[in-house]
């Protein structure tokens, strides 16, 4: 009661009686572990009223029962009205629309790793795509190079197999599985993705061939297939083909080792983050992490280094899809991997010694973007997790880490500060798909790896007891950062003004043009070739085989999108497309089953003392 002798009174739903405040902020509910005293002196929070209070009861009479009969008999209106309603509702006819967005989550996880299926190539058993078989036997046996590469994956609707952005995908498929595998085993999936993991490493341990001898040099095979659309010949691009028919030559494009700085940082990181994957098969692990260290050593100790896509023979055609721009984020990304699957500090040494060059070299229009050619803004989470662990256990992350510590830290932050204001730091499409390369067609796939970053980063905050962050004066949550990675997904999966599900086979309304070889000709056991392929390519009619889980590259700035097969920068997946998807799924999937909906600390941190 205050001065004028007034009474507060509140009251808890379900409690049948009011309860009296100490004064009028009892009435509403204040989080007071979020806000901080130092930023807040108001007298209301440096004074919160008690959390505990006496109850009375009162009896209530209805003196006016006219009133009370008018109430009655309004209400038995309405809940006639009301149940008419639901009975008419549920006769009437509708389409039915899959339900967003956590509800579908599984169902959309499950379809997108079946996409890596329908890409693999080589000799396919059990395959789970019923549309394709064996291909790609021959592969690396090429005029005077005499070697099996076959395997991997096509990247996208081409028959190409590209090393970088392979590499890529096997790098961000495995960061999932360390850090959420117990969502993987809740929902009977992570067997399967490791099948998927393990079929990428078992191509990329055939891409490094180290030197012998003084006369035979360290060899990094770049590409299987050809990337020249302005070739005469039939080829890969030129050739409208399913890759189980193809007849033409495929070339191996290959690089000088210590020449494809990139490329054999990728690769590194690739193999050392796989290592963690399969710790159950230690030798297998072992086999991975030595190719790694061999290749990570190789270049780092170079002299002449540069990106793959500079050497002509190495990275000439790729330089058209996957050019790089830089060396050194992929050797600090190597190095980070190889920091978790060794232990061994000298390789965190060099990521933070070597990030601040690989800062100065990022391009203006990748900042804030992680993608196949920027992988920045993951290697500062993943310093952040290493460094803050060491403050939260040890309370000083010792010299020289404590520059980088403030750096990655005040990096990390002005990433999930721009993503949550989005319209004054990156574009978006009028309906909210964030736009990170506006000029690019690979919308979706950075909106995932944005999604996908800041829910992990959300799970990693949550997972040390830190309840958010500030962007100047404001300050957010982690209910703000799901909430983003949330509207992001939910866009893909339907929340858009074309209401189209972007990933085939998701949703009442999805791609049915999807632009990609194999699935656009019929599986009938007839072999067609370029000719015939073509046919297939600029007809009307859909697909006739359905792609499932294939994320397309998605709308145009305005949100518009056109299903054409021959509209590629709207209808063709890629596998570094589809690993960000999966990122983002298994980050917000919260599974009944799982004992956990956050990460695996003690995974990723399994070989560090």
């Amino acid at each position: 009661m205050d001065d004028n002798n007034d009474l507060f009174v509140h009251t808890v739903h379900g409690a049948g009686r009011l309860l009296p405040s100490g004064d009028r902020w009892n009435s509403i509910e204040l989080d007071y572990n979020f806000l901080s005293t130092s930023s807040h002196k108001d007298d209301h929070f440096t004074n919160p009223p008690s959390l505990y209070s006496k109850s009375f009861t009162y009896n209530l009479t209805i003196t006016d029962k006219s009133h009370f009969k008018r109430f009655l008999y309004i209400f038995i209106a309405l809940l006639l009205t009301i149940i008419f309603l639901v009975l008419l509702l549920s006769f009437l006819p509708h389409k039915h629309h899959d339900s967003l967005p956590s509800t579908n989550l599984p169902f959309t996880l499950k379809q997108a790793l079946l996409f890596f299926d329908a890409q693999k190539s080589g000799q396919i058993n059990n395959s789970l795509v019923k549309f394709r078989g064996d291909s790609g036997l021959q592969d690396g046996h090429y005029r005077q190079i005499n070697t099996s590469l076959a395997g991997g994956f096509y990247d996208s609707g081409n028959n190409v197999k590209f090393s970088f952005p392979t590499a890529y995908t096997i790098t961000l498929l495995s960061w999932t599985v360390i850090e959420y595998h117990e969502k993987y085993e809740a929902m009977n999936e992570l067997e399967h993705v490791k099948d998927i993991i393990k079929w990428g490493t078992d191509y990329l341990l055939k891409l490094f061939v180290p030197s012998n001898s003084t006369a035979t040099p360290n060899l990094i095979y770049s590409q299987v297939g050809s990337a020249n659309i302005s070739s005469s010949s039939e080829n890969d691009m030129s050739c409208w083909q399913r890759p189980e028919d193809m007849k033409y030559a495929r070339p191996v494009s290959v690089c000088g080792g210590a020449s494809a700085t990139d490329l054999a940082g990728e690769i590194a990181a690739a193999l050392a983050a796989a290592s963690l994957v399969f710790t159950d098969r230690k030798s297998y692990s072992l086999k991975l992490i030595q190719a790694s260290e061999s290749l990570f050593n190789l270049v780092k100790n170079s002299e002449k280094k540069q990106t793959y896509t500079m050497d002509v023979a190495c990275g000439g055609e790729a330089s058209n899809y996957y050019n790089s721009s830089g060396y050194l984020d992929e050797l600090v990304w190597g190095a980070t991997w190889l920091f978790f699957a060794t232990g061994d500090h000298s390789y965190l040494g060099y990521a933070t010694d070597s990030f601040d060059s690989a800062l100065s070299e990022e391009l203006v229009p990748d900042h804030g973007v992680f993608y196949w050619n920027n992988k920045l803004a993951a290697i500062a989470i993943l310093i952040l997790q290493v460094l803050m662990t060491r403050l939260r256990y040890l309370l000083d992350p010792g010299f020289p880490y404590t520059t980088v510590l403030t750096k990655c830290s005040e990096l990390t932050n002005n990433l999930m500060c721009s993503y949550l204001s989005a319209p004054e730091n990156f574009s978006m499409t009028p309906a909210g798909l964030i736009l990170l390369k506006p000029n690019s067609s690979t919308s979706l796939e950075l909106a995932s790896t944005a999604a996908f970053l800041t829910k992990l980063y959300s799970d990693y905050l949550d997972s040390i007891k830190v309840e958010g962050g500030a962007c100047g004066d404001d300050l957010y949550s982690l209910d703000d950062l799901q909430n983003f990675a949330e509207s992001q997904m939910n866009y893909i999966l339907g929340n858009n003004p074309m209401k189209m599900s972007y990933v085939v086979g998701v949703g009442s309304e999805y791609p049915k043009q999807v632009h990609h070889r194999g699935a656009s000709i019929p599986w009938d056991g007839k072999q067609y070739g370029c000719v015939e392929g073509k046919r297939w390519r600029d007809s009307k009619e859909v697909n006739p085989n359905v792609l499932l889980g294939a994320m397309v590259r998605g709308p145009d700035k305005e949100d518009g999108f056109s299903d054409d097969r021959n509209r590629p920068e709207y209808t063709e997946p890629s596998i570094a497309s589809n690993a960000g998807l999966v990122a983002a799924l298994i980050g917000l999937l919260d599974h009944p089953s799982s004992t956990t909906t956050r990460i695996d600390r003690d995974a990723m941190f399994a070989n560090i003392s």
